[in-house]
């Protein structure tokens, strides 16, 4: 098994190609040790000196690192051996029910709300998540405050904590959302 690494726009993540689909239905992310007891995987990763964040996009695996003077030389090596092991045992991405969790856990929107939500859903799915998906991360769909036309959305993987996020949601995501759907005068980043 080859697993080719891509650098990504966050100097603290790589992404890490094991020529294999990883988690092909929904991407995952994990934060903490505590919440990788979910994935055999992640569980081997976070016990690795330095990972802070795994995440599990459909052909890739993003690793965050922790700020430090070494950067990736040692992990590197350390992070491919996991992933290899892993792939090589067979062993699930994920453990039991975990897998069933659903991604999708904010409030029911109705009438011209949802079909508001339903266009910047699809726009996300069709144009803006997959051109993220590249740079090792993933941009979901938090709240949608029709109100005030405020579109709030999760920055995971690479994009979390990246120097440039912050640049590519104003300029890049908001502005393409804006174009085609009026209705969002904003977005913002949810923590």
């Amino acid at each position: 098994m080859f697993i080719q690494t891509e650098t990504t726009p966050n100097p603290n993540v790589l992404k890490f190609l094991p020529g294999r689909p990883v988690s092909p239905d929904a991407a995952l992310e994990y934060r903490t040790i505590d919440e990788a007891e979910a994935s055999p995987l992640a569980e081997a990763l976070f016990s690795i000196e330095g990972v802070e964040r795994v995440f599990f996009g459909p052909d890739f695996v993003a690793v965050t690192r922790a700020e430090g003077p070494a950067g990736w030389t040692g992990m590197q090596g350390s992070v491919i051996g996991a992933i290899m092991d892993h792939f090589s045992a067979g062993a699930p991405l994920v453990r039991g029910d975990a897998a069933a969790a659903a991604e999708d856990d904010h409030a029911d929107y109705t009438g011209e709300a949802a079909e508001i939500v339903a266009e910047i859903k699809a726009l996300l799915d069709s144009r803006i998540r997959p051109a993220v998906a590249q740079d090792g991360g993933d941009i979901l769909f938090d709240r949608f405050e029709a109100d005030s036309g405020t579109l709030w959305l999760r920055m995971r993987g690479a994009c979390s904590g990246c120097p440039s996020s912050s640049a590519t949601l104003k300029a890049g995501v908001e502005n393409m959302l804006r174009h085609y759907v009026p209705e969002v005068e904003r977005v913002e980043q949810s923590l």
